[in-house]
């Protein structure tokens, strides 16, 4: 995995003040050698000498922790495994030198490509519409055959002195009738252009939002205390039952819950099967949703009605959040963090899952949760002085487009396109509703212990198709003995192990029988 430059920061910093690196090491109490080793990037450090360093050059230990470094360096790993750049030979190291000497032209190279990527998207889905749209074809030859007709008639009019005048009118109902056709048909086109207009929904806000999440830990502060403040004035715990959050949403916001509606019909958001008119003061509940289910989404529309100053307040802070775009992601992103903290609540929910041994099924039967909301809650227990295990996230459909994720320091996951086939994730969509566990390893020598779940969202009947998701937990397999799942498995041993990459072009396992593509970047 990528190491961040968190040295030549370091050099930098130090030359800029005018520091010899002998002065600096007798500060620190090191030797020279060694530090011109953590300056050239051959030695990682942390912990109090980091602190140290970071006292004497005056910076922010944020400044040289490196997560951020990490992900860009990943990144920029990541786009090389586009065709554009097959036949440029490019290294580990030349990356992290980059983002290391020059992190403005290296972000810039991000922004750059992030843009290619929705430019590609847009004319690719242009390119799907006009090659699965024979209406198209169909009304441009009907409009040409038109014209023509309407050109060859006036041609007639106008170049000819001597006709009668019922020879006349007849060329005169032909373009008439020739040019409402030709209308009809413009017009038909127009309206199917209209009713066929595809999203090509640009790559930037979800990532923008992607890198806000991260660079938070995936964890708010600030929502935890907002929530913990809002369940102390309703009395609400997070195992009252629904009833409960109907009478909340009642008593507090004349909102009235209508189980049993059937919304199949009604446009609504594409992860929540509710819907809530502002005008009636309802919240139209299916009648097919299940208990978790409805629970979350009654939870989420409190959030939306008692706590939207302080998640538009989280966004403000903001200096990633530019675009309006990545604002309204943003939001969407916290008001369900809140839902899933106004029923989870942190403490409580932090000291059952260690009780647990982080059994995210039990969790999720306790609190009357999906697998998928249980398991982005704890990925979530990052408070400083009370953390859970730390873990990554990764949430994909069946075609491996990735939902959600959350990376870890040692576990990048792709931004662009597929994991490694061989990650417990995608097999677990051959056994919907069972979760399956794997210890992976990876080239550097790094394992970690994956555990993951596909299931399907409530279904609308019988004749509606079965759109399975995947959620998949990730921790250092130095933290699995802690979880339930590492039980019956042998942590040392190769042969409980399985060895992945990040994906074929970023991966140098030269013996695995699943490569689809020789890797790109040399070790």
């Amino acid at each position: 995995m990528p190491r961040a430059p968190i040295g030549l920061k370091i050099k930098k910093r130090r030359k800029s003040l005018g520091i010899t690196q002998l002065k600096l090491a007798e500060k620190l109490g090191i030797s020279a050698s060694y530090l011109n080793l953590i300056e050239n990037n051959k030695r990682s450090i942390g912990g109090k000498l980091l602190q140290r360093i970071s006292n004497e050059l005056g910076m922010e230990t944020g400044a040289l922790d490196g997560e951020s470094d990490r992900r860009l360096i990943l990144e920029l790993h990541e786009l090389t495994t586009d065709a554009l750049f097959e036949n440029i030979e490019l290294s580990h190291e030349t990356a992290a030198n980059l983002v290391g000497r020059h992190p403005r032209w290296a972000r810039a190279i991000q922004t750059l490509y992030r843009a290619y990527l929705n430019q590609a998207q847009t004319i690719n889905a242009l390119s799907d519409r006009l090659n699965y749209a024979p209406y198209i074809d169909d009304a441009v030859f009907r409009m040409l055959t038109n014209a023509t007709a309407i050109r060859s008639s006036s041609e007639i009019l106008g170049g000819t002195q001597e006709m009668s005048d019922r020879d006349r009118q007849r060329f005169h109902n032909i373009l008439t009738e020739e040019s409402q056709k030709l209308a009809d048909v413009a017009g038909g086109l127009s309206t199917f252009l209209d009713n066929a207009k595809f999203q090509t929904r640009s790559l930037t806000p979800a990532e923008d939002v992607d890198d806000f999440v991260m660079d938070h830990d995936g964890y708010f502060q600030e929502l935890e205390d907002a929530a913990a403040d809002f369940l102390a004035e309703i009395g609400f715990q997070g195992s009252d039952t629904e009833s409960m959050l109907q009478e909340v949403l009642e008593r507090k916001f004349d909102v009235q819950v209508r189980i049993g509606a059937d919304n199949r019909d009604v446009m609504r958001s594409s992860h929540h099967q509710s819907v809530f008119n502002q005008i009636t003061r309802t919240l139209d509940v299916p009648n097919y949703a299940s208990s978790q289910v409805r629970r979350f989404e009654m939870a989420c529309l409190l959030v939306e009605l008692s706590m939207s100053d302080v998640i538009s307040s989280v966004i403000a802070k903001s200096d990633i959040l530019i675009s309006a775009a990545a604002q309204e992601w943003a939001a969407s992103e916290l008001i369900d963090y809140l839902a899933r903290a106004l029923l989870m609540p942190y403490d409580e929910f932090l000291d059952d899952a260690v009780r647990e041994r982080y059994d995210v099924d039990v969790l999720s039967r306790k609190y009357t949760v999906t697998f998928q909301t249980a398991a982005s809650r704890l990925a979530s227990l990052r408070k400083s002085g009370s953390e859970g295990i730390p873990f990554g996230l990764m949430h994909t459909n069946p075609a491996g487009h990735v939902l959600k994720r959350r990376t870890l320091a040692g576990l990048p996951i792709p931004r662009y396109g597929n994991a490694c086939p061989l990650w417990d994730i995608y097999s677990s969509f051959q056994t919907p509703g069972r979760i399956v566990r794997q210890l992976a390893r990876f080239p550097n020598k790094d394992k970690f212990l994956f555990i993951a779940k596909a299931e399907a969202p409530d279904q609308t009947g019988f004749s509606q198709p079965r759109v399975l998701k995947a959620t998949m937990l990730a921790c250092e397999a130095v933290h699995a003995d802690r979880t339930v799942y590492a039980d019956g498995l042998d942590l040392s041993s190769l042969k409980s192990m399985t060895n992945v990459g990040l994906n074929c072009r970023l991966c140098s396992w030269t013996d695995c029988a699943h490569r689809e593509e020789d890797p790109i970047l040399t070790q």
